[in-house]
């Protein structure tokens, strides 16, 4: 019993430890306690080394009562004898493996939460382990550091009492034992491990709890900050591509022009550009359709010059629009060039401004690739200079991230890896090459400004209103986030809201506690996090309340 009390104490104090936002500083305070402790510890095996007397005591008194009994009833009559022995040893064997029983369930309850308070443990020693970089931030907080001296404090009240209560319960339960029957020292013990076991896994539960949100609240606050901050630093205009463009015509009679003899000037213009010309009965109105956002552009720039000129016939058409090609080239190497001066990035090679300029027509889930660049390189570089990262590396990395996406579709392999070929082959640092790979994780993360460029893209993809979203895909997931969550024990009821970017879950607030609810609650983040695929992240929050109505009449 010594052992297990200390073992609890020791898993309590070492859980708040493992907690703590301000490791280094709270070990330092923890050294001043052990005196304390010391103090507590002896104190304990004090109240055992009593309550060991106290149950010899009874044991023996039993024993005296038990004998006196024998007598009497030897006197009274000795054919009864054998007959309540062997009631007396069915029952206290029964009994016995009764006891046995829930001390074994209690066993393995206990390992149950030792494992998982394990788990909790390594997890936050993660967390520290990414913001040990900010120690000098933490040390200038030292209204918080008193807080949490002070929550040490309430620690230490807190298990006096249970001390306290743990006493009484001895008490209680010796007084049961003795009115009961005699029982061996063995089957004393087991009865009492099994309330202070009960009341052990509450508590840890209650303080692993409150550990786990205060150091939440420490790690993720700066964090936030920096990310607020950067975001609301970038608010670019969102430009959403179709697969249509429009010409106004300056009166209906120029369609019969455009369509030519016999249909041979539209035909000339599609095959020399590429796209589809719809000619129907809207007025003043010609419909450009076509997949790729730059060839639809050039057959506008082409149709438009030559409404203008009047001269429309099939070697007009193909002369106007090689001279439209030779521009857009032009224009989108001076679209890249003046991206890098944005960003002020002025080292690229020239030959990398054709590939940047393009992604001004390339759509990834109708976001346009250009301006998702500019925002990527943006976030990352901002992010960079608030954690002292190389910012400029980081805005490198953000506008290169997606330079494949410029001919993926002309050449075979991921974009990732195409553009990593393309960053090698005009001299991009190893930084660059990083980012651009470890954003879909083609290889390791080996510079930290690689993972802000992953951060920073996956912020822009999932920032509301940047990306449309087949319908059936996205009804599909919310019926997969809910199906989740009701599969799990004492669920009510689920909505997925916002976008699916929160899921609330109601819960039988009679069968789960709060603490039963949190533990519920870190499960089904879990498995959400494990069998559903989602850009950004999503928020579950879990409601257990009891509602009572009545009326006055």
């Amino acid at each position: 019993m010594n052992e297990l009390i200390i073992g609890a104490v020791t898993l309590i104090a070492g859980s708040g430890a493992g907690f703590t936002a301000a490791k280094i500083l709270v070990e330092k305070k923890l050294k001043e306690k052990e005196v304390e402790y010391q103090k507590v510890l002896e104190k304990k095996e004090q109240y055992e080394k009593e309550a060991q007397e106290k149950a010899q005591y009874i044991i023996k008194e039993a024993e005296k009562d038990a004998k006196r009994l024998l007598e009497d009833a030897k006197k009274e009559a000795e054919n009864l004898k054998q007959q309540q022995e062997l009631i007396i040893e069915k029952e206290l064997f029964k009994r016995k493996q009764e006891l046995e029983k829930e001390l074994r369930a209690q066993r393995e309850e206990l390992q149950n939460l030792e494992k998982t308070l394990i788990s909790k443990e390594a997890q936050l020693e993660k967390r520290l382990a990414r913001i040990e970089h900010k120690e000098e931030e933490i040390e200038k907080k030292s209204a918080e550091l008193a807080k949490l001296e002070a929550e040490i404090k309430e620690l230490q009240k807190q298990i006096e009492e249970k001390e306290k209560k743990l006493k009484l319960a001895e008490e209680q339960y010796m007084l049961e034992l003795q009115r009961i029957a005699s029982m061996t020292k063995e089957e004393a013990k087991a009865e009492i491990l099994k309330k202070v076991e009960e009341e052990a896994k509450l508590e840890a539960a209650k303080i692993a709890k409150e550990i786990e949100e205060e150091a939440r609240k420490n790690a993720e606050k700066e964090a936030k900050w920096q990310l607020v901050t950067a975001i609301q630093r970038l608010a670019p205009e969102v430009t959403t591509s179709y697969t249509v463009s429009v010409v106004d015509l300056p009166s209906n009679d120029i369609k019969g022009r455009i369509i030519g003899r016999e249909g041979r000037n539209i035909r000339a213009f599609e095959m020399a550009t590429g796209v589809d010309l719809i000619i129907d009965d809207t007025p003043d109105i010609v419909t450009i359709s076509s997949f790729d956002p730059l060839r639809r552009e050039i057959a506008k720039i082409a149709l438009e010059r030559l409404i203008a000129d009047g001269r429309i016939h099939p070697g007009r058409i193909e002369e106007v629009v090689e001279k439209v090609k030779e521009e857009m080239d032009a224009h989108i190497r001076k679209l890249g060039e003046d991206t890098c001066l944005e960003l002020g990035i002025t080292d690229v090679h020239p030959e990398l401004y054709y590939y940047i300029g393009k992604l001004n027509y390339r759509t990834s889930y109708t976001q346009n690739v250009l301006l998702h660049t500019k925002e990527v390189a943006y976030l990352a570089g901002m992010m960079a200079a608030m954690l002292g990262l190389d910012e400029k590396a980081a805005r490198r990395g953000g506008l290169m991230h997606d330079i494949g996406k410029a001919v993926s579709h002309e050449v075979g392999g991921s974009h990732s890896k195409v553009g990593a070929e393309i960053a090698k082959r005009y001299g991009e640092p190893d930084v660059v090459i990083n980012a651009i790979l470890y954003h879909h994780n083609d290889e390791p993360a080996r510079y930290p400004e690689a993972v802000l460029v992953a951060a920073a893209d996956a912020l822009s993809a999932a920032r509301p209103g940047a990306r449309r979203e087949v319908l059936q895909s996205y009804i599909n997931r919310l019926e997969k986030i809910e199906a989740i969550v009701n599969s799990f024990e004492h669920v009510e009821k689920s909505f997925a809201i916002q976008a699916g970017r929160e899921v609330r879950v109601i819960v039988n607030a009679e069968k789960l506690t709060d603490d039963e609810a949190y533990l519920l609650t870190k499960e089904i983040a879990k498995r959400i996090e494990k069998e559903v695929e989602f850009p950004g992240q999503i928020k579950v929050v879990t409601i257990r309340e009891s509602r009572f109505v009545e009326l006055a009449k």
